[in-house]
């Protein structure tokens, strides 16, 4: 039996920095949702019904335009095809698609179509009613042949494709399996948001992504374990011809299943405010992270993570690439800090995520060629004063400029694995320069830890973490050491904020 590890966190980390490289395009059902807040004080002399009194209304995207608000949140390009009405709800959602920076060319507005529009009233972040305005119809034969134009033209540009069904007639009449036909011609991957029981209209695609209810009712019997979920995916890729299916699993987390090979990914516990668009954070993660280069269990761990920061979110919310990254930290338990070898990219979201959720982050930097206790017991003196530490280490050519030819003993990768095992440790950066100002510059830490035997005024980046609101925390040496022979007591440098 082959064991499987997960993906690790630098891997991870590493694919949503290319996130921003990424053109996703969506085609589907584009739908505007309002959120109308109030409080409810009485009933209706007028019938027995309560009384909403409003205090505040929004508006926001939703269906596939949701999908493409989380593809461009997460620092993509997407590119939006469908057809929409000539109402007051179309012309909100183009507004919104250009306020996004999307190209809306793709985006026909037709007088005979109605734009779907959903309106959820809520009192004390209760939804209390929903009001649905809708026409279910498929594409006339003009407005067919213009989307299909609109498709060929922008699919030239992307890199995966996303359908996104919600049932109300875009994809309908074979349109579906029109657009998988061209992806499979041009060569182009194209995931799946299905709705209904009939699958086989999606025939030819490379993914579909349903709950554990649509898979079930997709092939006429619940289903809830892992082997049941297998079967069940297996079924529809013999069937339908998918490469493979990707099965979310609520609270369970998500499951890949191939003709061969599945992986269950656990989710991670967190309170549940609202499930609202979730599918479509999913949809959208899960093709960036194909698009640029994941295999498929990093993409579903990618995307596991992204569905489970939505759901903390109340209405029909979407992600940012920081908050997605901290997701993933969070979601390898305690050792994922440990395994944190980034990039500046990567350590840059991750910096910024910890900041997100109000924890203080530390940086320290060095050679550390030969790991000793002054190594040890500077990083722990760190590492106490702050929630998180990033350590910048030299590359192997910038030690040989700082140290001479025979130096590094251990190579950066060596190093970068042995420090990152270190529990005081929760980020390793290599940096090519000989100085790690670039780094300080790039991650603005809240705290600047250097030895004792340098004062303020000679700490690289000084300056710029005081700039932007950060302190400087010298380590007292022990007598006639350098700065790797510390003990753990510690004194503020200089002006610290």
């Amino acid at each position: 039996m082959i064991k499987h590890y997960p993906p690790s966190p630098e891997s991870l980390h590493r694919a949503i920095a290319r996130f921003g490289q990424a053109t996703v395009l969506v085609v589907g059902d584009f739908i505007l949702d309002r959120f109308v807040n109030g409080v409810i004080e009485r009933i209706s002399p007028e019938a027995p019904i309560p009384v909403l009194h409003g205090r505040g209304e929004t508006s926001t995207m939703g269906g596939a335009g949701n999908v493409v608000a989380n593809i461009v949140s997460l620092g993509a390009t997407a590119v939006p095809v469908s057809v929409i009405g000539t109402d007051v709800a179309g012309d909100s959602l183009v507004r919104m698609l250009r306020e996004l920076g999307a190209d809306t060319a793709g985006l026909a507005q037709e007088r005979g179509r109605m734009t779907s529009s959903k309106s959820r009233f809520s009192a004390l972040n209760q939804q209390v009613l929903r009001f649905d305005e809708e026409e279910i119809k498929p594409l006339g034969a003009a407005e067919r042949a213009g989307l299909i134009r609109h498709f060929r033209a922008a699919l030239t540009r992307a890199d995966i494709v996303i359908l996104s069904d919600y049932g109300k007639g875009i994809l309908l009449d074979g349109v579906a399996a029109d657009l998988i036909a061209i992806c499979r011609e041009a060569g182009k991957l194209v995931l799946v948001d299905p709705k209904g029981r009939d699958y086989a209209r999606y025939a030819g695609a490379t993914a579909i992504t349903p709950n554990r209810k649509e898979l079930g009712e997709a092939v006429g019997h619940a289903v809830f374990a892992d082997d049941e979920i297998v079967a069940a995916a297996r079924q529809l890729i013999s069937a339908h011809g998918f490469n493979f299916v990707v099965a979310t699993r609520s609270e369970k987390g998500m499951s890949v299943v191939g003709p061969t090979e599945a992986r269950h990914i656990a989710t991670q516990a967190r309170e549940v405010f609202d499930v609202s668009g979730a599918g479509d954070t999913v949809i959208a993660s899960f093709a960036l992270a194909l698009a640029v280069g994941a295999d498929n269990v990093m993409a579903a761990s990618i995307a596991n993570a992204a569905g489970g920061v939505v759901v903390g979110k109340r209405g029909t919310a979407r992600l940012t690439a920081e908050e997605l990254t901290g997701a993933l930290f969070r979601s390898h338990g305690p050792t994922a800090h440990k395994d944190a070898i980034l990039d500046a990219t990567s350590a840059a979201r991750m910096v910024a995520a910890w900041k997100e959720e109000g924890l203080s982050v530390g940086f320290t930097n060095g050679c550390f060629d030969i790991l000793h206790a002054g190594h040890v017991s500077l990083l722990h003196a760190a590492r106490s004063q702050c929630d998180r530490l990033v350590l910048g280490l030299n590359s192997d050519a910038s030690v040989r400029r700082l140290k001479g030819a025979g130096r590094p003993v251990n190579d950066q990768h060596d190093r970068a694995c042995v420090l990152a095992a270190l529990a005081s440790v929760d980020a390793v950066v290599v940096f090519e320069e000989s100085t790690p100002l670039a780094l300080i510059e790039a991650l603005l830490p809240d705290i600047l830890v250097k030895g004792a035997d340098y004062t303020v005024d000679t700490v690289v980046g000084a300056d710029v973490v005081q700039k932007a609101g950060g302190r400087i925390v010298l380590v007292d040496l022990v007598a006639g050491k350098s700065t790797t022979g510390t003990i753990g007591k510690l004194r503020a440098g200089g002006a610290t904020n």
